[in-house]
């Protein structure tokens, strides 16, 4: 099973489609082995055969694995109105993530609403330090969570993504005291967005819901000040929707949107 899991994850974090040779150098086991292991996926569905090359990339079956993961994730299933209010008060497009190996996963993605061709952005995975999703949700992690997540890798995927420890502590802190956090063009170049945390049951912080735009229209002034009032009102509203104490993230209480 593990071995498996090995095949999965580096046909994930490759750069191409790979042979058997190719995985089994990676994996540091014989051809055979790789052989049989790519078969028994592929006999899933988790992994398919380019007939041209041979080779082997993951396959359609993962696809129904996430689905299903996404449909019965209980934030997501809580989501989905409070996200559809959220877009048609603002007409910004909004994202629920949450961390997973220190990355956000979109798992609710409602789109900008009135523009027709957009990009379903669900299932996508971004670093938690280039990213307002990311920011809103580390910043109420306990400290020593928060710690480990400062001291490993700091990804850049634009000139403006942050990988200064020092600086995003300095960031985060600042989205305890006012409950939102920004992301201008960190994550893609034109684009920004205001994120807030959303907390469960237990009071922990559960992921976080965002707005995303582009930086232009969302960082106006009054834009901004206003999206970040709406942000901070829906992430509140559910959180009581999972149960959340009125205590979770006090912190944000404190201070107005400005």
């Amino acid at each position: 099973m593990q071995r498996a899991i090995q095949v999965l994850k580096e046909l994930a974090t490759g750069t191409q489609r790979l042979g058997v040779s190719e995985l089994a150098d990676r994996l540091g086991v014989a051809k055979p082995t790789a052989h049989a292991l790519l078969r028994t996926l592929q006999a899933e569905g988790m992994v398919s055969q380019d007939r041209e090359t041979s080779k082997y990339q993951l396959g359609p079956g993962l696809v129904s694995l996430s689905n299903a993961y996404l449909d019965s994730h209980k934030l997501r299933t809580r989501a989905v109105t409070w996200a559809d209010i959220l877009a048609t008060r603002t007409g910004f497009a909004v994202w629920v993530g949450v961390m997973v190996d220190r990355q956000m996963l979109v798992i609710h993605h409602a789109l900008r609403p009135g523009v027709t061709v957009q990009t379903l952005e669900t299932g996508a995975g971004l670093p938690w330090n280039a990213c307002a999703l990311g920011k809103a949700v580390a910043a109420f992690l306990p400290a020593e969570e928060r710690a480990l997540l400062l001291a490993g890798e700091l990804p850049r995927l634009t000139g403006a993504s942050i990988d200064d420890p020092a600086e995003l502590e300095r960031q985060l802190k600042g989205v305890r005291d006012i409950g939102y956090a920004l992301d201008e063009q960190e994550s893609t170049l034109g684009d920004a967005s205001i994120a807030a945390p959303v907390f469960d049951d237990t009071g922990n912080v559960a992921g976080a819901i965002a707005l995303v735009g582009a930086v232009e229209r969302l960082f106006d002034e009054s834009v901004r000040r206003e999206c970040a009032i709406a942000t901070r009102e829906v992430a509140r509203s559910l959180s009581r929707d999972l149960g959340a104490p009125r205590n979770a993230g006090l912190s944000a209480d404190q201070v107005s949107p400005s």
